[in-house]
């Protein structure tokens, strides 16, 4: 049986994926790193994997048959996101807009519509020594990337560590990365910003049900709002990642901490000994 950890941030620039990555490299052994920061994945410039296959990845947008068609309207009264409009004796389709549903199709009176694959991205999958890795990869100028993440997340292993890189914020695809999970880090820094994202990245995850805890990148003494909120809120501090340039210099160069911290690997398997205890069971989730 899995775990699967998913590991975000309420903003940019926290150490998300410096923290995932530091997690898989700690466990080592039956771990699969899944890279769903899919506008801008990076976690491979830590990990250097060998990627042995790439898979393109579509969804279906609606045509319009207008040999068939009478204009009535119904597939642009259906669609909730104004991916149709009918005007006179025509229906425009943007595909940019469509989510891919098949709603306009199945309800169509006329049977009109049919359904042609667009492109999105591409899912790209090898190792990193025994770290299994697989990473989605948005078209650039695509909006849509929550089928990607969704495609992405179809490969999650079975059995061992599976550790999710999620995109940053608190929108749709942080929600779809971080569904079924059944565990979040959240990862944060001790400034007002951190703290102001973390809140909204806390609430939203408990909104979804799924346990929490908080790890403090670049954490030093003088800011203690971070700890006083997540007291206040009952979420646990698992690991302080200090304030250490050479932490720094080695992320500018594609180095995980792990090999300027040396005690990092045990704080990590540690905290990964917390998240099993307050991980929600994967028979119930």
């Amino acid at each position: 049986m899995s775990l699967v950890v998913a590991v975000a941030s309420g903003k940019g620039g926290t150490g998300k994926t410096t923290v995932a990555v530091s997690l898989a490299l700690a466990q080592r052994n039956h771990v699969q790193l899944l890279d769903c920061d899919v506008e801008e994945p990076n976690a491979d410039i830590f990990l250097k994997p060998e990627f042995e296959k790439a898979e393109p990845v579509s969804i279906p947008v609606p045509q319009i048959d207008k040999s068939k068609c009478d204009f009535c309207g119904k597939c642009a009264q259906v669609c909730a996101y104004n991916a149709l409009a009918v005007i006179k004796n025509d229906v425009l389709v943007f595909t940019q807009l469509c989510h891919g549903c098949g709603g306009c199709r199945r309800l169509c009176p006329r049977q009109a519509i049919i359904e042609v694959d667009r492109n999105i991205g591409k899912i790209e999958s090898g190792a990193a020594g025994e770290i299994q890795f697989v990473r989605g990869k948005l078209n650039v100028g695509e909006a849509m990337s929550p089928p990607l993440i969704r495609a992405v997340k179809r490969r999650i292993s079975s059995n061992g560590l599976v550790v999710i890189d999620v995109p940053p914020g608190t929108s749709c695809p942080v929600i779809e990365a971080i569904k079924g999970s059944h565990f979040c880090i959240l990862v944060t820094e001790p400034t007002p910003f951190g703290l102001n994202d973390l809140i909204l990245a806390v609430e939203v995850v408990r909104k979804m049900g799924v346990p929490t805890g908080v790890v403090i990148n670049r954490a030093e003494s003088g800011y203690d709002a971070i700890d006083a909120f997540c007291k206040e809120a009952g979420i646990p501090v698992l690991l302080r990642i200090p304030f250490d340039r050479r932490i720094a210099v080695a992320y500018s160069k594609g180095i995980p901490p792990r090999f300027v911290q040396k005690d990092l690997d045990k704080q990590l398997l540690n905290m990964l000994d917390s998240i099993r205890r307050l991980s929600l069971p994967p028979e119930n989730h």
